[in-house]
């Protein structure tokens, strides 16, 4: 039989397994925009001050509709996982999540390939520009993320001192977080958003353990996991929690000062190296015209 049968057949059978793949994509419809929730508002407040996400939102969610029956559920988890500790940002999904990580890598490739063939440069560079596409969109998460820890472990210590003065004065555990809320000068703040989640939580029918272990899975930083760990035992064998919160404050701003220096003994070891090179410049500086005639033979 001829070669040229076999590359044909093999071309055939490419062509229509694509065609399959396209005909399944095509019959799911495009993903749902979010309205209400949480969820809902983080995308109403991403498409008011992002006019780029904005345009880019319709294509993302038809994206999502397409790929959202693919075998992808480890990296859905890892997505879900990410989006969770980042305050479902943006209102993303985890299927919005990679379809938009798709359409970034999609554009960099494309300016990637003009940049190919109107500045005649290398085509690896084309490629390295789509991975740094599909790169942008878990970097952003990830810097959301890390803010997001800051602003919690920041604020951790002073809600928990006004939540054990506050329960000291009568409050239950509710109402005193209720009133860490009340005060919060910074609506926008990670551990607002949090405490008023948990409260949100514990309205609609949830534990106290349960509202508080999900705050552990959203911030699972150690001053986070330490807080609720202390609140679930002491509400397991009924020690008095403001007595416990008053504590775990105390232990929290403790920690924060040691973190606080070792932070500035690292600095210090740091800075050496940096003040070597300027001391090497300064010498050379002063030094380098002598050593210059000294060569040439014209002494000091």
């Amino acid at each position: 039989m001829s070669p040229n049968l076999f590359r044909f057949a093999g071309l055939a059978c490419l062509g229509l397994a694509i065609g399959i793949l396209a005909y399944i994509l095509s019959r799911n419809p495009s993903a749902e925009r979010p309205e209400v929730g949480l969820r809902g508002l983080k995308r109403g407040d991403a498409m008011k001050k992002s006019g780029l996400f904005a345009t880019m939102e319709p294509f993302m969610r038809f994206v999502a509709g397409r790929i959202s029956s693919l075998p992808l559920d480890s990296i859905r988890e890892g997505a879900r996982v990410q989006l969770l500790q980042a305050g479902d940002y943006r209102g993303l999904t985890p299927d919005e999540y990679i379809a938009l990580s798709l359409l970034s890598a999609m554009g960099f490739l494309a300016l990637g390939v003009v940049a190919v063939y109107v500045a005649d440069i290398s085509g690896m560079l084309g490629l390295m520009l789509g991975g740094l596409g599909l790169l942008i969109p878990y970097l952003e998460v990830q810097g959301e993320i890390e803010r997001r820890f800051k602003q919690v472990n920041r604020g951790l210590p002073f809600a928990i001192d006004l939540a054990s003065l506050a329960m000291g004065a009568g409050l239950d555990f509710p109402g005193a977080l209720r009133q860490v809320t009340e005060k919060s000068p910074d609506k926008s703040d990670a551990l607002y958003e949090e405490l008023t989640r948990i409260l949100t939580e514990i309205d609609l029918g949830r534990t106290r353990k349960q509202a508080l272990e999900s705050f552990g899975e959203r911030c699972p930083t150690e001053s986070v996991k330490d807080f609720v760990a202390a609140v679930v035992q002491s509400e397991e064998k009924g020690n008095p929690l403001s007595e416990v919160l008053n504590i775990q404050a105390g232990m929290l701003r403790m920690r924060r000062s040691v973190a606080a220096e070792e932070g500035a003994a690292r600095a210090g070891v740091l800075m050496i190296g940096p003040l070597m090179m300027i001391f090497a410049c300064i010498m050379l500086v002063i030094l380098g015209p002598f050593i210059v005639n000294t060569i040439n033979g014209k002494g000091f």
